[in-house]
């Protein structure tokens, strides 16, 4: 079993063909880029993987594509992503059968819910689950609820929750998180922060790890980052920090009039990984607009300032 999860754990992008199925043979490719950049861990079916616009038989290929290719060298955890508990039961019992090795499940949403019923909903999603660890996902900007710590740090220290994913962009609710389980002597807890900007400050404060969507593109400078963190080389951790900070620019080549932040965000995580020679295509799933020629082009000078070499499939080339 692999527990506690620590380190760089990307969500991983979801390749698709131009007729919009799961193109398995980018997806292994990619898996290897990020095995070959030394992460620790590999998050399928995440926000950057556009799990919410997947069809079922699209999240089982999507698993069972990665389980099989990081084959046992580091945990592979599923997000289970869904409105409300029944639905996300059936889908821990087909990610439990492809073999994942952790489950990642938000709060319920759409419906309205009390703190009770998202315990309860934690409880019942353990108890599918059986031995392996559940994380919750803090999302509030999807989901419409902040898991905060004091609603939290019961379930991390009864074992119904592993640990946290946080991408609620609340530095200080994390930190709070952190303190709680730190003062409980919950030593065994993930406490992940999903704001990858800002890696340098949370591991500084506790933080396990980082689940960064850009790491997709450069998983190696997530993982120097983590490095240095480690080694206490705080100088080298906020060097690297900046370098992705300006890469991570990238996402804003689209203009705003003409598409939503996921289009331009995911549309341009997918670009670069094109230009980089990594997948085939870089369709998103609809109603996701697809970037421009333009667009796509403008997110080369990025790669290159952060030492990344784009491949023949370079528009500027």
């Amino acid at each position: 079993m692999f527990h506690p999860l620590r380190g760089v754990v990307p969500p991983v992008s979801t390749p698709f063909t131009p007729e919009l199925s799961i193109d398995t043979s980018s997806l292994s490719r990619l898996v290897d880029h990020l095995l070959n950049g030394g992460v620790h861990g590999l998050f399928a079916l995440g926000s950057t993987s556009e799990a919410a616009f997947l069809t079922d038989q699209h999240r089982d290929t999507v698993v069972a594509t990665i389980v099989e290719r990081a084959a046992d060298r580091v945990p592979v955890v599923a997000g289970v992503i869904d409105m409300t508990t029944l639905l996300v039961v059936e889908h821990i019992r087909r990610a439990k059968d492809l073999g994942a090795q952790g489950i990642v499940a938000t709060a319920p949403f759409y419906t309205r819910t009390h703190p009770v019923e998202i315990r309860r909903h934690y409880e019942l999603i353990k108890e599918a689950a059986g031995d392996l660890p559940v994380y919750a996902y803090d999302l509030p900007v999807s989901v419409g609820t902040k898991l905060d710590a004091v609603e939290v740090l019961p379930l991390l220290e009864e074992g119904i929750l592993a640990g946290v994913k946080d991408s609620s962009g609340s530095d200080a609710g994390l930190r709070a998180l952190i303190l709680g389980a730190q003062e409980k002597n919950l030593h065994d807890v993930s406490l992940l922060t999903g704001s990858e900007l800002t890696v340098d400050g949370a591991l500084l404060y506790g933080a396990s790890g980082v689940v960064p969507g850009l790491g997709n593109v450069d998983p190696a400078g997530y993982v120097r980052l983590w490095e240095a963190c480690q080694e206490g080389d705080y100088g080298r951790a906020r060097a690297e920090q900046e370098r992705l900070f300006r890469m991570f620019g990238l996402v804003n080549v689209a203009a705003g009039n003409r598409m939503g932040r996921g289009s331009s965000a995911l549309g341009a995580f997918k670009a670069a990984l094109k230009l980089l020679g990594l997948i085939d295509c870089a369709l998103t799933a609809p109603p996701y607009v697809p970037l421009s020629n333009e667009e796509i082009a403008a997110i080369v000078p990025y790669l290159r300032e952060a030492g990344l070499t784009p491949s023949e499939h370079d528009p500027q080339a």
